[in-house]
Order: C-alpha cells, then structure tokens, then sequence
C-alpha cells in the first residue's frame, strides 16, 4: 500500500481529514526550508505537498511566486529537492510527499529518470498543475511504473463530462481547485465546497483535498468538515516572506511557520 493510501485510511478510521501543507523546496535557502520541511510533521501535517522551483509558475499568486525566485536564487534545482526528500526520509518513512510543479522541469530532467529518481528518494506523488490529462501519459505511466501516484486537479468549471476525464486514470487523491484563478486569491464558501466535494465523489472513490485561499483555523475547519483534506500553501509562504522582511532570525522563521501550521492543524481536527 502507498503512503498515500495508508494515510487517508488511517485518517478516515479516525474521521477526520487530512491536513495538507505546502512549502516551496529551497525557500529561503535550503538548510531553512529543510528544517520546515522535517518539522512538518510534528507540527501536524499529514501529507507534505514540497514545490519544485521553477522560473515561470504561471497557475501561482504572488506569494508563491516569491518563493520560487528566492529559492531558484539560493540555488535550488530539481536534484536538490530530490536531496531534501532523501534527507527528510531518514528520519520519516511514514508521512507521504508530493512534488507539486510545472511540466518544464520535469521535461527537461527526463522524465523516465525523473520518475525513477523521484522514487528513490521517497515521493509518492506529483501534482504537475500545467498538464492536462489528455496530455499527462508520458509521465503518467512512467510514474505508475515508479510506484508514484499521479494526482489530478477539478475545479469550479468542471463540468461532469469533464470530471470523468480527470478521474479517469488519476490516482492518490483529487485536487479540488475551490477557486478560479491563482494560489493565494480569495476563498470559496464551505457550502460551496460540500456542493462540489459531493459532485466529484461521485464520479471517483478517491480521496477529495481542497485547496486555494485557505488562510486561518476557522477556514481549516469549515473545509474539514466537508472535504478528505485541506491544503495550506499561501498563508505558510508568506511567513517566510513576512520574515525576511523583518530581518527575523532563520531559527525564528522555522519556528514561526511551524507554530502557525500547528494553528492551522487544530483548526483541521475541530472540523470534524
């Protein structure tokens, strides 16, 4: 069973959803970004979603778009991500990854050592938000074959016809786009998001994460009650960035980011 499985059913036999972080990989410099990326998990994450950096990440807001630049100019890469999974696998072999990015710099990797490297390193899923699923089997079976899930995205103007595509050989879990337009914009009402969880489970059993402009405890929780995950990206950035700004310590940054994540995995265990 894939760590993916394995938490979504050890979460649904807790009833409560999943919380789902995201962090760019290499944001502000890597050994920063690491010690997030270990901290993770004891601050409450269950399933890490780890940004691969690349120049034009056009489906993203500004906050994360910042993130991509910081960390490209400290140096980040694709085999660095890799090492920071690696790293974070020594001492964690339980809380599933996801790289989450954009088809160029898979493409220009190789995608069938991509996906092989992937593997070894210890990712269990990719979210590549710019290819379509038409257009994803060139990576998606290599990934299959890897024993990585390729996880695909719905979003408010996905149509029933249009839902049965995206289910249609997507695996791990679907990614519900609560909002038209980029990660960080404004947020979409929880009765909105029940409405649209419940359509799209009925056209796939797999697990339903809701992302896009999640951004307090109360939003974690209105989501929880309604969707298998929240995913937080956004609002965890921008610590970094806010951080920065201030001149604030590295070790004040990790601790901050850690200390609102925790705020925000309470706010997911009260949804429920």
């Amino acid at each position: 069973m894939s760590r993916l499985n394995a938490c979504f059913n050890a979460l649904k036999a807790e009833n409560r959803a999943a919380f789902v972080t995201y962090i760019q990989a290499g944001d502000p410099n890597r050994d920063v970004s690491t010690a997030i990326l270990k901290g993770l998990p004891g601050a409450g994450a269950d399933i890490i979603e780890l940004g691969m950096p690349f120049t034009d990440p056009a489906a993203d807001g500004p906050a994360i778009d910042k993130a991509a630049q910081r960390a490209l100019a400290a140096g980040a890469s694709t085999k660095q991500t890799f090492e920071m999974v690696r790293e974070f696998r020594a001492a964690d072999d339980t809380t599933p990854i996801v790289l989450m990015g954009y088809f160029n710099p898979v493409y220009h990797y190789g995608i069938e050592t991509f996906c092989k490297n992937a593997a070894e390193a210890g990712v269990d899923g990719l979210i590549i938000v710019d290819l379509p699923p038409e257009e994803d089997e060139e990576l998606r079976l290599p990934a299959i074959n890897a024993g990585i899930d390729v996880i695909r995205l719905a979003t408010p103007t996905s149509d029933n016809h249009r839902l049965n595509t995206i289910v249609s050989g997507a695996s791990g879990f679907i990614y519900y786009v609560a909002v038209a337009g980029v990660t960080g914009g404004k947020s979409a009402t929880a009765d909105d998001i029940g409405d649209a969880v419940a359509r799209i489970k009925r056209h796939t059993n797999l697990p339903v994460a809701v992302g896009f402009g999640i951004r307090t405890p109360e939003q974690a929780a209105a989501i929880a009650s309604r969707a298998d995950a929240v995913v937080v990206g956004s609002a965890i950035v921008s610590l970094i960035e806010q951080g920065l700004e201030k001149q604030t310590s590295d070790a004040n940054i990790i601790e901050n980011v850690l200390n609102f994540t925790q705020t925000l995995a309470k706010g997911v265990l009260s949804g429920r």
